[in-house]
């Protein structure tokens, strides 16, 4: 299954926020998207989801119009995993991660042990089992990140859509969650995610898309896109670009100016 735009603007009200992404997400890609803050990477992917009308362009889903699709049929084909979740009601972690059978209940149905199962499956694929009981309410805010990310999985969706899923995870988290998507792309899942972070993009994207002044700037692997250049082009830092000793990822450090030296006293 794929996810395309063609041409696509988008944005609130009267805003164009970005024009002209065209973008194809393909079955068991990873596609990283960079930009800085207010570049509209949380704007694009909810007008790829369907829950912002675009501005111009088209959104196809298997060479389909999302629009032809319902919003449970989309449900049952992608996830979304926002960046942050206001909670209001002190549901256990398990249960929020059983909502996300959802889309494969009829209506008035309640939960079979199979999607209890799955939800279960979920969070133990990511190291959740022992907050499953907690309230949702009571947990840090990257457990919440993480219980997120298990009801995606629980959805089983074939596209799996991520805005900076790793934003407020500790460092083992935010490698469990990247060895999670190696692994469901690996198993056929196309996944598009944002990041600040350029070093994940290293490590798990097949492809990166570059967002700067409402333009899609550059496209391609992240090896040949991903440059010292752009990068100051995007967020204004010079930095470095290379591989640490025993290491064959590449990895970005900010390129610091010396410390002045102090007067003499």
């Amino acid at each position: 299954m794929t996810l395309e735009t063609r041409d696509l603007a988008f944005g609130y009200g009267a805003r164009t926020v970005g024009s002209g992404v065209t973008v194809t997400i393909k079955q068991g890609e990873v596609l990283a998207l960079l930009g800085p803050n207010g570049a509209g990477k949380t704007t694009l992917f909810k007008t790829m989801l369907g829950l912002l009308a675009p501005k111009a362009g088209d959104i196809l889903l298997d060479d389909r119009p999302l629009s032809a699709f319902s919003r449970a049929e989309r449900a049952k084909n992608i996830a979304y995993v926002p960046q942050a979740h206001a909670a209001l009601f002190p549901f256990t972690v398990a249960d929020v991660v059983l909502m996300g059978r959802a889309a494969r209940l009829t209506p008035f149905a309640t939960p079979s042990r199979k999607d209890r199962d799955i939800a279960g499956e979920a969070l133990e694929r990511l190291g959740m089992t022992h907050l499953a009981t907690r309230p949702y309410t009571e947990i840090s805010g990257g457990e919440r990140q993480m219980a997120l990310i298990a009801r995606a999985l629980a959805q089983e969706p074939k596209i799996l859509v991520m805005d900076e899923p790793t934003a407020s995870l500790d460092y083992g988290n935010q490698m469990r969650v990247l060895t999670q998507i190696q692994t469901l792309a690996s198993e056929g899942m196309a996944i598009v995610l944002s990041t600040h972070n350029p070093d994940h993009v290293f490590m798990v994207a097949d492809r990166v898309a570059l967002l700067h002044e409402t333009k899609l700037v550059a496209l391609g692997a992240p090896k040949d896109v991903l440059t010292a250049e752009r990068l100051k082009q995007l967020y204004d830092i010079d930095v470095v670009i290379g591989t640490l000793p025993g290491s064959d990822i590449l990895s970005c450090s900010p390129r610091l100016n010396p410390a002045k030296t102090l007067p003499e006293t």
